[in-house]
């Protein structure tokens, strides 16, 4: 397990967790993530523009705050969307009819990007074994193929959307390794914080 890089929730960041956490190293920052937030705001000024620069909805569309970006740290899934193509990577809707109709068992794709509201987590397959990379964790979570389609469809009743990643990841040394051997969990990764209070609550 050691081998499997997983960055730990920092402030409201984990759009870059989530990234991080999937490609398996420190790919992207913050400020890399903005930068592709400004770009896509500026895109779609242009855009306003076109309708004129006096028009109404310019406008009101100067006046208010970037939709891909926000000063917490949270990025759209248009920042995640761009980000992941610069490494020829691409997101579609898991439960949208074109995806369903091709009747994949999700056992047999790479990796999930979940949200709900403002957390992104990625869910990917390392080696023959799946695992729960979600940044709020103290660790990765081991999800045996068994449970992979009963963990999504829970995650979707509870409100989240989930992304399926195609493309070819790149190489990681925890995939290399897990290839060659399985890992065993004996006790799942707790959410961070509930150590501290459990050690709080035992005195």
């Amino acid at each position: 397990m050691e081998a499997i890089f997983h960055e730990r929730q920092e402030g409201s960041l984990c759009a870059q967790h989530c990234l991080n956490n999937l490609l398996q190293g420190e790919y992207f920052s913050p400020v890399e993530l903005s930068s592709i937030a400004q770009q896509l705001d500026e895109e779609e000024r242009m855009r306003m523009a076109e309708g004129g620069l006096s028009s109404e909805e310019y406008r009101t569309f100067l006046q208010q705050p970037s939709g891909n970006m926000d000063d917490s740290g949270f990025f759209s899934i248009q920042v995640i969307s761009n980000a992941l193509k610069v490494w020829g990577l691409e997101l579609i809707l898991f439960n949208s009819p074109e995806y369903q109709r091709l009747g994949i068992d999700p056992i047999n794709e790479r990796s999930f990007i979940c949200n709900y509201k403002e957390h992104w987590f990625t869910v990917r397959k390392l080696g023959k074994q799946w695992f729960n990379l979600n940044s709020l964790l103290t660790g990765p979570e081991l999800i045996s193929d068994t449970y992979l389609a009963l963990f999504l469809a829970q995650l979707q009743q509870e409100g989240y959307s989930i992304f399926v990643v195609k493309g070819d990841l790149p190489d990681c040394e925890a995939d290399q390794l897990l290839q060659m051997i399985r890992v065993q969990q004996m006790q799942r990764p707790k959410l961070i914080g509930e150590d501290t209070l459990q050690a709080r609550d035992q005195r």
